[in-house]
């Protein structure tokens, strides 16, 4: 595989489904819910006609690519979803593949990646390099100003329909502007979306401090961001893509000039193609501690070529073909996945993503918590405990895309960070929120054994950590508003959280009150409120200082919201 292209493509594609009925055409999709808290896992392809970053890539090789991918599919009996870019659609050759495909099983969508072809028959003027070209500001809906994204999404739909005899029920892209989601919806009644996972960086693309993993409902003034009323939303859920290795896919790279990929793209050899890696995955995708679904998206794209990804469907295909027939997940196209979640959930719901046990040789344990409001990574490590991110979502923070046209080839969507494990670290010392005790005068971090994560009630996470540092047992509990914290044991009030960070990082903090901490980022002001407990601004170094209040501290993460 070119490495050239493994460089500038360090993406793939990975969705969950649920049991639904699915129609095509004008008849709707009826979901039937048949899993309290079902295990979802989308198969989903996406498609390009052409590849001009490497000439060995040739057009054959593209579509030899997705009959291979097709082949497979279908010797494990695997439905899933193909999405196509528009050239690849307008192309004789993919139509009479994909139309012969069982239309119970198999979804075929949009890809929102905008190419020549497209842009021309809008009467719109290419400012590619190629026929294809992938920057932000031309290969995107972004580098389009709200118009003629909406001329784009017309000649698209037209022309699917006239192939296809019915409009696309899923569109996705590593990113779609929200005014571009809004459009499709209420014109031509998509059900599902997906975007790239959280990254920093890859291939100029940044989407950081989002709702992590699974899926949520955009705000309707930015597809990256929550939204946290219902009126504020597009109603089409956004499904995170390529499958994120839960505890090494944040900071990979740290220290390094980009982020590393640690995904379950078959192409990737540590990852998606090796078959540790990828058993390690699915056991704690089954096992794990999800709330209300657990979700991940596996298939790659094109680009990267049959003989690159050969390995890792190999591996993939007959594991989840396996845990199918075993009934521990379900396997859907990502339309069936959106229409059910559009019928269960009116707002975005919180959910937890969560790693018992690491791969061999690790001791690291973590668990991602989401909810409209906020979202936090826990990360055990060596014994010790840390808040490696907390970031809050506001549905009032504008994207500028929404508006602008794009005039970079990178684009940036952020939430608000509160605790940021990756930007505000360096190689030589990572950034954290860490659990700390004084003994005789001097700060330690507080040491455990194995914490114990379950889901009581409805929307709240439940975290039990024994301690060794003392005779005690460190208790959370998040709901999709609030955290508390509280020890149970020999030293009530006198622990506390430290948050540290590398040297010479620019932060969002504006003033640390007492009873609140008060910060400023992409021009939005935001606040983190002490329902119990207390700020301070230690002598040590640390950027604040959390105390309890008696034995508990108790945030407010919600914002201004």
């Amino acid at each position: 595989m070119n490495k050239k292209l493994l460089a500038l493509a360090a993406f793939g594609i990975a969705v969950t489904g649920l049991l639904c009925s699915f129609n095509y055409g004008s008849k709707p999709i009826v979901p039937i819910i048949k899993s309290s808290r079902p295990k979802i896992v989308n198969i989903v392809n996406f498609i390009r006609l052409l590849e001009p970053r490497d000439p060995a890539i040739t057009e054959d090789v593209l579509y030899q690519t997705v009959v291979k991918q097709v082949e497979i599919m279908k010797k494990y009996k695997l439905g899933g979803t193909f999405l196509l870019q528009y050239d690849a659609l307008m192309d004789s050759r993919y139509q009479m593949l994909l139309k012969s495909l069982p239309r119970n099983s198999f979804e075929i969508g949009g890809w929102w990646e905008i190419p020549q072809p497209l842009v021309e028959k809008a009467g719109l003027k290419w400012r590619g390099r190629y026929p294809w070209d992938w920057r932000a500001n031309i290969g995107f809906a972004t580098g389009y100003t709200p118009h003629e994204r909406e001329l784009l999404t017309d000649v698209y739909m037209k022309d699917f329909k006239k192939i296809f005899g019915y409009y696309p029920k899923s569109v996705a892209s590593w990113f779609i502007d929200a005014h571009t989601l809004n459009y499709m919806y209420q014109k031509y009644h998509i059900v599902a979306s997906a975007n790239c996972k959280d990254q920093y960086g890859t291939d100029g693309y940044t989407l950081w401090g989002g709702y992590w993993n699974q899926a949520y409902y955009p705000s309707k003034i930015n597809s990256y961001m929550p939204a946290q009323h219902e009126a504020n939303q597009v109603p089409v859920p956004i499904f995170r893509m390529l499958g994120s290795d839960p505890v090494r896919q944040y900071d990979n790279g740290l220290g390094t000039n980009r982020q590393g990929v640690v995904t379950l793209e078959p192409v990737y050899k540590f990852g998606g193609g090796d078959s540790t890696w990828v058993n390690w995955y699915f056991k704690q995708f089954v096992e794990g501690q999800d709330m209300e679904f657990a979700y991940t998206q596996a298939g790659q794209e094109n680009s990267f070529t049959w003989d690159a990804m050969a390995k890792g469907f190999e591996i993939q295909m007959p594991l989840i073909a396996k845990l199918r027939n075993e009934h521990k997940i379900k396997v859907e196209t990502l339309a069936e996945s959106g229409a059910w979640f559009k019928a269960k959930y009116k707002v975005t719901p919180a959910t937890s993503v969560t790693v018992n046990e690491d791969i061999p040789g690790s001791d690291r344990k973590t668990v991602w918590f989401n909810s409209r409001f906020y979202r936090v990574n826990l990360l055990w490590e060596n014994g010790t405990l840390r808040f490696r991110d907390i970031h809050l979502f506001n549905e009032k923070l504008p994207s500028v895309y929404e508006t602008k046209v794009a005039t970079s080839n990178e684009c940036t969507f952020f939430t608000l960070p509160v605790v940021d494990g990756y930007i505000w670290s360096k190689a030589q010392k990572l950034a954290g929120l860490r659990f700390m005790t004084a003994v005789d005068g001097k700060s330690v971090s507080l040491t455990g054994g194995n914490p114990s994560i379950t889901n009581p009630a409805p929307g709240r996470l439940h975290i039990s950590w024994p301690l060794t540092t003392t005779n005690g047992t460190l208790v959370m509990d998040m709901d999709e508003r609030t955290l508390k914290i509280k020890i149970d044991g020999d030293i009530p009030g006198n622990w506390y959280l430290d948050l540290t960070t590398a040297d010479g990082i620019k932060l969002p903090f504006t003033s640390i009150n007492n009873n609140s901490i008060n910060c400023k980022f992409e021009g939005m002001n935001y606040a983190v409120k002490a329902v119990k407990g207390r700020f301070t601004k230690p002598a040590d170094g640390a950027v604040f200082r959390i105390s309890p209040s008696g034995d508990s501290i108790v945030l407010n993460l919600s914002g201004n919201n």
